[in-house]
């Protein structure tokens, strides 16, 4: 069962999820620390767009841009290991 079902019914939860779960991550801890006053990165990022601190703005879109492609390549490994039909190796012509 494993080998038949699981492996194929898993790949779109693997490409799909990682990518919709960092968005909704970030968004919501933006909105959360905005609305409850907290101390956190999207706080940061909330104040210093106000305050058009752009070095601070661009370090914290550096930062959540590291963190979204940092996810988005275990997502690709997850997807060699669950599929081994997938290879990302070069294809000669």
């Amino acid at each position: 069962l494993y080998k038949h079902v699981f492996r194929n019914a898993i790949i779109p939860i693997i490409t799909g999820f990682p990518g919709s779960f960092i968005t909704a991550f970030f968004t919501g801890s933006l909105l959360i620390e905005t609305i409850f006053s907290l101390d956190g990165m999207g706080l940061l990022a909330y104040t210093s767009v106000l305050n058009r601190d752009y070095p601070v703005v661009l370090g914290t879109l550096y930062f959540f841009t590291i963190i979204g492609l940092i996810s988005r390549l275990l997502s690709d490994l997850c997807y060699v290991l669950v599929d081994p039909r997938i290879s990302f190796e070069r294809i000669n012509s």
